[in-house]
C-alpha cells in the first residue's frame, strides 16, 4: 500500500508580512518547500471564522472561511487595493486583534472597489452563505454578543417569514464579497497544492459552537429550549486527566429530528468540506457512536450519560450520497469496543499519537491502517516531552532506538525516524517537531482559553527550508515519498 509522509502546519501560522499566515505567496512557497522535502499531505487546522479564544474549534461558522486568511498581496495583483505597508511582520506570535483591525479597513476598500461578476452572483445563491451573512451583520450590530442575548425580534429572525433585510443590506453585502473572495483564494492554494502532489488534510469539529450561523438558523438540530439556550451540553466524562471531566459547552444535537431529516445537517456540512479538502479528519469520531450528554445546568461534566448516536444509519447514508469522501477518524481515548466497530466497518483510519503510545519496555508496533502522529496541535513537543522525563526514563529512550537501530543526532530526529519507519499508512509530524521545538512550539494547552493558545507562529520559514534535504532523506529511507510503495 502507498505510504506517506506528511506535515501539520496551521495556516496562521506561515510567515506573513502581515504578522499572520494567509493564503498568499508565503503559502505557495511553503507548498514549494513541503513538496521538495518530500511531503505527500498538508495537514492544516479548522480555516472557519475564529470565535471565542480565537479557537479554529468554536468557529462561528462550519461553512464560511475566516477573512484573515485573504492575501492583501493578491487583491493588489487584482487591482483591488493599493500597496498595503508590512504590519507586525517579525513578531513571533499571532496578534489576532490587532492583524483583524489592520485588514478590515483594506478589505474594506477593496469590497468598495469590486465589481460583481456572473461567478459571484452564482456564489452568493447559496443559502448557508445567506444565512452567515446574516448572523455576522446582526452579530457586528450586536457588538459580538452571543445571538441568544440578542433582542428577540433578531434572535428569531430565523422563523420569520420574508424578514426585511433592508437594514443590513451594506454589511450582508460585504461578508459575501469577503467569503466569495477567501474560497477564490483557497481554491487556487489548494489547485496548486495538488499540483505539486500534496493532498490537503481539513480537520472538522465534531460539534459547532452555540454562537454560529448553524445554530443560530437552525435551531431543530441541537437540543434547545425556546429562547436558544442548550438545555444539554457536550463534554466527556472525568477521566486520569481530569477529575471534572471536559465541560465542552457547545449544544448537543438533536439526532432524533437529525435522523427523521435525513441527516441534511451533517450531509451538507461534510459535503461541503469534502470539497475544500482531499481527506476530512472527523475530530471526536467517538460521538458518532455514543456522546456524553451534561445538563447544562451542571457546572461541571461530572453528571451526564453516555448516550448513543446513529453512527451507522448517518454514514450510510453519507457514503450513499458522496461515496469517495476520505475520511479519518479521531479515534482517541478510552473507547467502547463498539466504536472501534464503527470505525473498522467503512474502513476508517484511526490515530495514533505516539508520543503517548510510545513505551521503550515494549517494541512499539503500529497498526498499518492507521494515521500516526508524533503529537498533534493539542500537546507538547516531542522536545518537551523528553526532556520532561525522569534520568531513568531517558536513558530507557536512548537504549530503546540505540537497539533497535533508529539514527540521529538528537532524541528527537531519532524519534522521528521510528515514526516515519513504523507499519503506519499515514504518518503526519507537527511542523514543531520538524524544528526539535521545545515548550515554544505548542499551539494549544487543552482545557486553558486564550493567550497563548493558538497563536505561535514562524517568522520566517528559513529554519525548514535549511532541513528540506535531510527531511527528504529521512522520508525516502521510510520509504514514504510520493509515488513509492512499500518494499
Amino acid at each position: 500500500m502507498d505510504r506517506n509522509a506528511g506535515i501539520l502546519m496551521p495556516v496562521a501560522s506561515l510567515p506573513n508580512r502581515i504578522g499572520l499566515g494567509d493564503f498568499g505567496k508565503d503559502a505557495y512557497r511553503f507548498v514549494d518547500d513541503i513538496a521538495k522535502a518530500g511531503f505527500s499531505i498538508w495537514q492544516i487546522l479548522p480555516l472557519n471564522p475564529l470565535g471565542f479564544g480565537n479557537s479554529p474549534y468554536q468557529p462561528f461558522s462550519s461553512f464560511a472561511i475566516d477573512e484573515l486568511y485573504i492575501s492583501l498581496d493578491l487583491l493588489e495583483e487584482e487591482g483591488l487595493l493599493n500597496h498595503v505597508p508590512d504590519y507586525l511582520k517579525d513578531l513571533k506570535f499571532i496578534a489576532y486583534n490587532d492583524i483583524r483591525r489592520y485588514k478590515d479597513e483594506y478589505l474594506h476598500q477593496a469590497f468598495e472597489n469590486f465589481v460583481p461578476d456572473e461567478d459571484y452572483e452564482a456564489f452568493i445563491q447559496q443559502k448557508w452563505l445567506k444565512d452567515y451573512a446574516l448572523f455576522m451583520s446582526l452579530k457586528k450590530k450586536n457588538h459580538l454578543i452571543c445571538w441568544i442575548e440578542w433582542e428577540t425580534k433578531e434572535r428569531d429572525l430565523p422563523k420569520s417569514e420574508n424578514p426585511s433585510l433592508k437594514p443590513y443590506e451594506k454589511q450582508i453585502s460585504y461578508q459575501y464579497f469577503v467569503q466569495y473572495i477567501v474560497l477564490k483564494q483557497w481554491k487556487k492554494l489548494k489547485e496548486y497544492a495538488n499540483s505539486k502532489g500534496i493532498l490537503i488534510m481539513g480537520d472538522i469539529p465534531f460539534y459547532v459552537g452555540l454562537d454560529s450561523a448553524e445554530c443560530w438558523s437552525g435551531r431543530p438540530n441541537f437540543l434547545l429550549d425556546k429562547d436558544g439556550y442548550p438545555r444539554f451540553i457536550a463534554g466527556v466524562p472525568p477521566d486520569y486527566f481530569s477529575a471534572s471531566g471536559q465541560r465542552w459547552g457547545n449544544p448537543i444535537y438533536d439526532w432524533e429530528y437529525m435522523e427523521k431529516d435525513g441527516f441534511s445537517f451533517w450531509l451538507s456540512r461534510l459535503g461541503y468540506n469534502k470539497d475544500l479538502f482531499d481527506i476530512i479528519r472527523l475530530d471526536h469520531f467517538r460521538a458518532f457512536d455514543t456522546y456524553w450528554k451534561i445538563p447544562a445546568s451542571c457546572p461541571t461534566a461530572i453528571e451526564g450519560e453516555w448516550i448513543e448516536a446513529p453512527g451507522h444509519k448517518f454514514f450510510d447514508t453519507l457514503f450513499e450520497k458522496y461515496p469517495d469522501i476520505d475520511i479519518v477518524a479521531e479515534d482517541l481515548g478510552d473507547l467502547r469496543p463498539e466504536v472501534l466497530m464503527l470505525r473498522d466497518d467503512y474502513h476508517f483510519p484511526g490515530m495514533n499519537v505516539l508520543q503517548f503510545t510510545f513505551d521503550p519496555l515494549t517494541e512499539n508496533k503500529v497498526d498499518e491502517n492507521c494515521l500516526a502522529y508524533t503529537g498533534t496541535h493539542d500537546n507538547d513537543t516531542i522536545r518537551s516531552i523528553y526532556h520532561g522525563k525522569s534520568e531513568a526514563d531517558k536513558r530507557r529512550w536512548r537504549k530503546w532506538f540505540k537497539d533497535h537501530g533508529y539514527e540521529g543526532k538528537n532524541v528527537c530526529e531519532k524519534f522521528l525516524n521510528f515514526a516515519l519507519q513504523c507499519d503506519a499508512g499515514m504518518v503526519i509530524i507537527p511542523m514543531a517537531d520538524w524544528l526539535y521545538l521545545g515548550p515554544e512550539g505548542c499551539i494549544n494547552h487543552p482545557g486553558t482559553i486564550g493567550s497563548p493558545d493558538w497563536e505561535w507562529r514562524l517568522p520566517s520559514l528559513a529554519p525548514f527550508e535549511a532541513k528540506t534535504a535531510e527531511i527528504r532523506d529521512m522520508i525516502s529511507r521510510a520509504h514514504r515519498l510520493p509515488g513509492k510503495k512499500e518494499a
